[in-house]
Parts: C-alpha cells; structure tokens; sequence
C-alpha cells in the first residue's frame, strides 16, 4: 500500500512539473509578477501616468502655453487651477501632464535606441571575441572613464541645446553600460552545449546568434535597460534644468524645475510639483524593473 501511495506521488510530482513546462517560461513569468504586489502597484502607476500623457488633450484643463501675470504663483487648490499656476500664471496640472510627454519621451527614446546598439555591438563582441571583442570592448572602456552625468553634459554642450540633441548625448551614455551587460551574457552562452551542437551540425555564425544565442541574452539585457529609464529620466531633466534639453516655453519637468526654482520661498510647494513627478516616475521604473527581474529569474 505504501509502495502504491509513494508511486502515485510520484506520478502527481511528475504530472505538476509537465504541467508548469507546458505553461512556457513568459506564462511563469508573468505568474510571479502577479504575486509581487508592489511591481503590480507601481506598473498600474506608470499605465495611469502614461493614458494621461498620451491623452493630455482631453485630461488636460488649460492650454500648457496660455498664461497671465494677474493669476501668477497662484497656491494649490485655486479655483480653476487645482494645483496653482506658474510663474508666467499658466495651469501647474496641464503643465505637468503636457510635461510628462517630453520627459517619458527624452526617458524611454534614449535607452531604445542604446539597447538596440548596444545589444548589436555587445552580442558581437561576446560571440565573435578575439580581435573583434577587443576592439569594442576597449572603446567602450573610454566611455566608461567618464561620470555618465559629466559624459551627458559634456556631449550635450557639444552639441548644442535641443532635444534631439539631448537624445543623441543620453543614447552614448547607455551604449556602453548595454554593450558591456550584452557581452557579459553572450559570452557565458556561446559556449553552452546546445552552441556547440548547431555549430557542429554546421549552422552559420547568423544562424546560431539569431537562433540560439538571442533568445537566452535578451532578457537580462532587456531587464537591465528597464532599469537605466529611471536614470536616463533624471539624466534628462538635469540637461533641461542647466538649459542643454528642451527649450521654453515647451513644458518638460526638468525645465519645470529650472523656471520654477525662483518662486522656491514664494510658492514652495507649486515649485516642487515638477521634482515630485520625477521622482515618483523613477522610483516606479526602478521597482518595475527589479520586479521583473525577479520574475525572470527562474532560481527565484
């Protein structure tokens, strides 16, 4: 009787983990994100914030750029004006939600653009090595001897102020930071069983990346570019606040910030909306980021 019970055990043991592989790894993954309260929390945040930004001509009360110097500096919870108004007498909440379009924007763009280089170039350095490896790695080192602040700022004024500027500055900030993740992963897998095998059985160097290779680096390099939004974010609203990204009378958080910084003994808590907004969006994207890091993980 024992026997029977410790094989129908077994056979119930070995039934559940069928059942767990044919749900497919992203079918476990995001069964865990959905046990992680605060990832759920902060990424209904960040769906909120989003649908406000992207419909802001409908949300928004006031139109962003008309203002008046009677209603200046007007305090929060005005009639009309539920988070006051700036220093130009122009409506804080359709400033912010229009602001929060250039700010996601200058936050996301960046990063896209550095994960699609940087992800290029580091897979290539990880697969092909030798010479190869050597070269980028080593011009990515270059990179890496500058403050990522001082890189962005020293590029920008280069540059000259202006958004797509400011973009082009924040995309060769990350670049190396993803190259350097993407040679890292690739490495440890170009020489996995499973490579070695298509590369016995004759598969072209294409083949074995675009097959085998790219499906097991991407998501630890995908998780880590989440995690850079946050930075290139702040990053970005630091160029506007010195003056380097977007430029008046174009509502951004960091600009917010830099035009408001006057009216800091005047209307302190009207002048600290733009930094709240900041702060709350990277705080959002990095605990999204860590919790989709967990969840990836399939030790945990």
């Amino acid at each position: 009787m024992s026997t029977t019970t410790a094989a129908a055990a077994e056979l119930a043991v070995q039934a559940k983990e069928a059942a767990l592989r044919s749900e497919g790894y992203w079918a476990g993954v995001w069964k865990r994100l959905r046990r992680d309260p605060v990832t759920i929390v902060c990424a209904s945040i960040l769906l909120i914030m989003l649908l406000v930004i992207v419909f802001a001509p409908f949300v928004a009360p006031h139109d962003p750029y008309q203002g008046s110097m009677i209603r200046r500096l007007r305090p929060i919870g005005t009639d009309n004006h539920l988070l006051g108004t700036d220093e130009l007498g122009r409506d804080m909440l359709t400033r912010l939600i229009y602001g929060g379009r250039l700010s996601w924007f200058m936050g996301i763009v960046p990063v896209f653009l550095a994960f699609l280089i940087g992800t290029t170039l580091g897979v290539l350095a990880g697969f092909a090595g030798g010479r190869v490896n050597m070269l980028i790695m080593r011009v990515t080192d270059v990179f890496y001897a500058f403050p990522s602040v001082l890189l962005a700022v020293a590029i920008s004024g280069a540059l000259g102020a202006g958004i797509v500027n400011a973009i082009l500055a924040l995309t060769l900030v990350f670049v190396p930071q993803i190259i350097r993740v993407a040679e890292s992963v690739t490495t440890g897998v170009r020489n996995l069983d499973f490579v070695e095998a298509a590369r016995a059985s004759g598969a072209s160097g294409f083949t074995i990346v675009r097959v085998h290779v790219l499906g097991n680096v991407l998501g630890p390099i995908f998780v880590y570019a989440t995690s850079l939004i946050s930075v290139c974010m702040i990053l970005a609203s630091g160029l506007s606040f010195l003056g380097l990204g977007t430029r008046p009378p174009e509502p951004e958080w960091g600009l917010m910030l830099n035009t408001l910084r006057t009216a800091i003994y005047v209307q302190p808590w009207v002048a600290v909306l733009p930094g709240a907004c900041i702060f709350v969006t990277s705080i959002c994207f990095n605990l999204v980021s860590d919790g989709l890091r967990q969840a990836m993980d399939v030790k945990g």
